[in-house]
């Protein structure tokens, strides 16, 4: 592991012990009738990344997910070259996060590799809740209306709506799962921030969610 990916789990280990509040949350995953995750929030000042704040191209982490969660983004992507660079980074930061809570990435890597600032902070707090609440993640999680907006070559906003009608969490201890019925909280809207680092990855910096926003009820 790298110097910087080492950094990341320092700060997942300080947050898990701490359970920072700074960054809110509208979802408190501690009860049997929770819906899943979908609502960590994160802002940050508009600056570049530290240097080394992720590894080169070819050293990005593999994520994987549990058999049992499955997760889709729509559209599948664009005919423009850099914005089709912020969807993919973005997926794999929505990835990262879930594969930190459901263990398949223990050392969460990727939420380092894939956040900054405040959004880090954020990704780490809503993996530390899930860990204190010994609840993991299952069902399926559908991403869409994802649409992007280059302010410059460093710079990209990011808005998309999430389906977590058939997302649920579960028991780690038991593998019960909590299932509860589809209302208008299983939507959540997304606005992100992402900026471009040194080494060409788009790591987001700030995060904004809504459950329950009208642009992304059925």
């Amino acid at each position: 592991m790298t110097r910087p990916l080492r950094l990341a789990t320092a700060t997942l280990t300080a947050a898990a012990a701490l359970l920072l509040t700074s960054c809110g949350s509208d979802e408190k995953p501690s009860g049997d009738d929770d819906k899943i995750a979908g609502a960590e929030q994160g802002e940050a000042k508009k600056s570049p990344p530290p240097s080394g704040t992720a590894t080169a191209d070819a050293d990005r982490p593999k994520i994987e997910l549990p058999s049992d969660l499955t997760m889709t983004f729509e559209p599948a992507g664009t005919s423009d070259p850099a914005k089709k660079a912020v969807l993919a980074d973005n997926e794999e930061r929505m990835r990262a996060v879930n594969a930190a809570i459901t263990g398949t990435d223990p050392k969460s890597e990727a939420l380092g590799y894939y956040n900054t600032g405040k959004a880090l902070e954020a990704s780490v707090t809503w993996v530390a809740k899930f860990k204190d609440a010994g609840l993991s993640l299952t069902g399926e999680i559908r991403y869409y209306d994802r649409q992007v907006t280059l302010k410059d070559k460093k710079t990209a906003m990011l808005s998309f709506c999430a389906d977590e009608g058939k997302g649920y969490t579960k028991k780690k201890s038991t593998e019960k799962v909590n299932k509860t019925p589809v209302t208008k909280n299983s939507y959540v809207a997304y606005n992100t921030q992402l900026i471009k680092n040194a080494h060409g990855t788009w790591q987001t910096s700030q995060i904004f969610s809504t459950r329950g926003a009208a642009q992304c009820q059925p």
